[in-house]
């Protein structure tokens, strides 16, 4: 959509507009793509290269790759955002008929040839059926290759040759010249990473909602190994918007994942598929084929450091526009959230302005904050511009720049990227790294290594997000609010983060009004703020509440062991009585003023052969943990999943005693883990685990 607004072919002539919106609502991944298609070829542009613009192959991490390819892939980079897949595709523009693979080549196609120029090109080999004399040659397309066929001069192409064929129809080894490196500027342009003061620092770090947990379990791992910190699976801490504690807008967005239709990918064994590579400035028509495309500045990826961004900023010079993110936060006598309602519109008619002005990079900014002043959530402020900006059919024009002092995780960066930021800058996190380093945090590193390593654990972070979506390519991934929305109200998703998902309401700008002013009321009290202990990722006395704190664990454990019903009444009683976590917390029983006659109440027997225990690997429980479930279900008439891990065969057998420890519901997740005949006819229900 973002394209429509300068697509422009002389072919189409004055049926230009008639044509757009080129991708309809409701319509299916295949539909999009076939009318994007479409209308590229109804401009002009041959099928083969269309097929090349849209889905090309993995280029970027391929070194083995004829530079005249590469340079054909990054002029196609330049021109437009690909398609991901999975995806086997056929088609014609009546001269061409072409079938090819996308990058993961997650879908299968052969072929056969025959000696009379029959082409046959499907899923399955013998899905026509042939001759085998007359078949002259047979293959398989792997990723991101494809085969064609010149119908005018009845001329088979391999995928070489036509790759070949299509790098020499224009200097695209030329045009690429004009790409712009981001690397190149830093060179040219090294500043020093700031070190802020100690108290500035302080009181942005309480003003943004960073914690010691934050310094001490995320950044510090990710700053000394670049790496992600490691941790158990599981969240038993409140939802953002039942938290008495003050929690980021990031946390209001809960990562979808890919399920059936396109499957999740390995970001560690499939890293050369994927790509992180980023490109700014003002994109043109995509139906143009000359060297104007190609003049644009490229990154190899979205994660800005400091240095970056003010190597960025000198570049674009006159062209860039700095948009101050903060509203006026003190003696707010209005509590309707209506400042930070009048500052958004503020951000979005400056954004509109500056890019209707000739401007090719918005930087979105909340260094402004001060003793008056409070940040708007970048999030926020960042889908406010973007949805706008491509309201207005202007998103092309412009690459938006976000520098935050909250963002810090992998899951805030993914977020932003998300809701259409092009590229992030974590100023606040540089600068805590900085802090950390000069006070001997850091050993055996520079400074400069420690940003680095910072940096290449976000980048790793953002490529198993993606991979989650089966995404490769963040180009892909911008803009695509891969997200569910839990706590946010719909008004404010349908007009900040249109097409967003979202099940549940919750609270509008001003509940992020009051939680923000609230945070700057402390973060700018006369007194130096001490930062909040965090509690998140563990417990934590005076930090964030968790559903399974120790006194509970320990009260539920007392129970069992003692087999005392009073102490398991005991552990109910602290269940019932701490405050919601999660939404069904916000539930409970309707009862009839009149009693249901029991002989009209079904029994409990066969109430119990309705529930079911999720499945969970043997691995992740533990072997006694697993089988003391299962046993337990079968005791009652209810139902176990064993998980994808399976279970020893010693346990399809029931015990002397008349237990039975074989769980009736055996799952099956891609093969794995001894799936046996034996294994599946000891099961009651089978359970098929696709992603």
């Amino acid at each position: 959509k973002s394209h429509e607004t300068r697509m422009v072919a002389p072919l189409l002539g004055a049926y230009n507009d008639d044509v757009k919106p080129l991708i309809q609502a409701g319509g299916s991944d295949s539909a999009a793509l076939d009318a994007v298609c479409e209308a590229l070829v109804r401009g002009g542009r041959a099928l083969p290269l269309v097929k090349t613009l849209l889905v090309p192959p993995a280029w970027s991490n391929r070194m083995n790759m004829p530079e005249a390819h590469r340079d054909l892939f990054s002029y196609c980079n330049c021109v437009m955002e690909p398609w991901d897949g999975p995806a086997a595709l056929v088609g014609t523009d009546s001269r061409w008929v072409v079938a090819g693979m996308d990058r993961n080549g997650l879908r299968p196609m052969r072929y056969s040839r025959t000696a009379d120029g029959l082409l046959v090109v499907g899923s399955e080999t013998g899905m026509v059926p042939l001759r085998e004399a007359d078949i002259v040659e047979k293959g398989r397309l792997g990723p991101g290759e494809m085969i064609g066929v010149d119908l005018e001069a009845g001329t088979f192409y391999r995928d070489r040759e036509l790759k070949d064929h299509l790098a020499g129809l224009k200097p695209y080894s030329r045009w690429v010249e004009n790409i712009t490196h981001l690397e190149r500027l830093v060179a040219e342009h090294p500043p020093a990473p700031e070190l802020r003061d100690p108290e500035d620092l302080r009181r942005r770090q309480a003003l943004y909602g960073l914690t010691v947990e934050d310094m001490e379990l995320i950044l510090q791992p990710m700053a000394a190994d670049g790496k992600e910190p490691l941790g158990s699976m599981g969240d038993d801490t409140p939802m953002a918007v039942l938290s008495k504690k003050y929690r980021g807008l990031h946390h209001f967005f809960r990562q979808q994942f890919s399920q059936v239709t396109n499957p999740p990918i390995d970001p560690l064994r499939e890293w050369r598929v994927m790509s992180l590579k980023t490109r700014f400035g003002n994109l043109g028509n995509v139906y143009d084929e000359d060297p104007s495309q190609t003049a644009i500045l490229q990154l190899e990826t979205p994660v800005l450091t400091t240095t970056e961004f003010h190597a960025l900023e000198v570049h674009f010079g006159e062209n860039a526009r700095r948009i101050d993110c903060t509203f006026l936060a003190r003696s707010d006598d209005n509590p309707k959230g209506e400042r930070l309602r009048s500052a958004l519109d503020r951000i979005r008619r400056e954004a509109e302005d500056a890019v209707r002005g000739g401007c090719e990079d918005l930087i979105l900014t909340d260094e402004g904050v001060d003793a008056d002043r409070a940040p708007i959530p970048m999030i926020l402020a960042t889908g406010a511009v973007h949805s706008h900006l491509v309201r207005q059919g202007l998103r092309a024009f412009s690459s938006i720049t976000v520098r935050s002092g909250e963002c810090l995780d992998t899951h805030c960066f993914a977020v932003l990227i998300g809701v259409g930021a092009t590229a992030v800058n974590a100023y606040m996190a540089e600068a805590a790294i900085a802090d950390r380093h000069a006070r001997g945090l850091l050993e055996g590193l520079t400074l400069e290594e420690c940003i680095a390593n910072y940096q290449e654990a976000i980048n790793q972070g953002l490529l198993k997000i993606m991979s989650k979506m089966g995404i490769s390519i963040v180009s892909s991934y911008r803009g695509g609010y891969n997200f569910e929305a839990l706590g946010l109200s719909r008004s404010l998703v349908r007009e900040y983060f249109p097409g967003l998902v979202t099940r549940i309401s919750g609270i509008g700008l001003t509940g992020i009004k009051y939680r923000v002013k609230e945070m700057h009321d402390r973060a700018f009290a006369p007194s130096l703020p001490v930062l909040s202990i965090g509690g998140f990722y563990r417990y934590r006395r005076g930090g964030e509440a968790h559903a399974l704190e120790g006194r509970m664990i320990h009260q539920l454990q007392h129970a069992v062991s003692s087999d005392s019903y009073a102490s398991f009444k005991r552990y109910a009683e602290m269940v019932y009585a701490q405050a919601p976590v999660t939404v069904r917390d916000l539930l409970d029983f309707q009862y009839r003023n009149e009693p249901v006659p029991l002989e009209e109440v079904e029994s409990i027997t066969e109430i119990r052969k309705r529930f079911v225990t999720p499945g969970m690997s043997l691995g992740a429980l533990s072997p006694e943990a697993h089988e003391t479930l299962t046993i337990a279900m079968n005791r009652i008439g209810a139902k176990s999943d064993s998980g994808e891990g399976g279970e020893g065969v010693e346990r399809y057998t029931p015990r002397p005693n008349g237990d039975n420890a074989n769980s009736p519901i055996k799952q099956v997740a891609s093969g794995r883990f001894g799936v046996t005949a034996e294994y599946l006819n000891a099961a009651r229900e089978l359970e098929i685990k696709v992603a």
